[in-house]
């Protein structure tokens, strides 16, 4: 095993500005709470990589008895170091939580405690292993993501990058599904099916879009870029692309601005004129 120096992290941070920046908050942070000094060293601060500190995150929120902590980050490892794409979605979804929830303020903040992120990079592992035929060891991932964050996410489901999931308890996403990129999720969303109709029977959701809290879209239908779903509704037909839905059932209330789920405005704009 190689020898890790000082000089060597350094070098490792400066070829990843994200990382660098994660390590330059915790520091700041462990100085000024020493409570949790040792929490964030052994998280962040003893790791030479963003994917060895996410590993053994992971691993510590979804161990139990079944699986080891140890077993585990050597699963999560095993994914990080085949699928390169993995590691740019890790970025993606950082940045993506970092600008549009004002309530982060640091990039450490979502990587330490926010469910929907912890979430989302565990079923990332999970697919990962659902894809490479490891059906039992995906779906037991499933389960304990379920448990631990109160995120429902089948591991066969398709989810892209840049992928913001706010809140996260409560959202659930089905076996067909599939999520395109840069896509905002609040709490409480459900792409789900309509009974027990078997096959791709998901929605299709596009890239730019915003879910709203509670919004349920049910069925194989598409929702196309840049629309955005309101707040409780119930959507169960295709929803055009810059398109506003809302209801139960949802109907085309408005258009939307150009990448609502950037924008983040949940405000439902008048109904267009005939």
């Amino acid at each position: 095993m190689p020898i890790t120096t000082p000089a060597s992290r350094a070098q490792s941070s400066n070829q990843d500005p994200i990382w660098q920046l994660i390590c330059e908050e915790t520091r700041r942070d462990a100085q000024g709470e020493p409570i949790l000094a040792s929490f964030l060293h052994a998280t962040i601060l003893n790791h030479d990589t963003l994917e060895a500190a996410l590993s053994f995150h992971l691993a510590n929120k979804l161990h139990s008895s079944t699986a080891s902590a140890l077993l585990l980050r050597e699963v999560i490892e095993e994914a990080f170091q085949n699928d390169p794409q993995i590691g740019q979605a890790i970025r993606a979804d950082l940045q993506a939580v970092s600008e549009r929830d004002s309530a982060c303020q640091q990039l450490s903040t979502p990587f330490l405690f926010y469910s929907g992120f912890l979430a989302l990079q565990s079923y990332r592992v999970a697919h990962w292993l659902w894809q490479h035929g490891r059906h039992s060891l995906a779906l037991y991932l499933q389960n304990r993501i379920s448990m631990e964050f109160a995120v429902d996410i089948h591991p066969a489901a398709r989810i892209g990058q840049g992928i913001l999931l706010d809140h996260a308890i409560g959202i659930v996403i089905g076996e067909t599904a599939v999520v395109g990129n840069n896509v905002s999720i609040l709490q409480g969303v459900t792409l789900g099916g309509t009974g027990k109709e078997s096959g791709d029977r998901h929605p299709k959701v596009g890239d730019y879009v915003l879910l709203s809290a509670g919004a349920k879209v049910l069925g194989n239908i598409r929702i196309g870029d840049c629309a955005k779903v309101g707040a409780g509704s119930v959507v169960l037909k295709a929803v055009p692309a810059h398109c506003t839905v809302a209801g139960v059932p949802a109907e085309i209330v408005g258009e939307c601005c150009n990448q609502p789920a950037l924008e983040m405005d949940h405000n439902l704009s008048s109904k267009p004129s005939n």
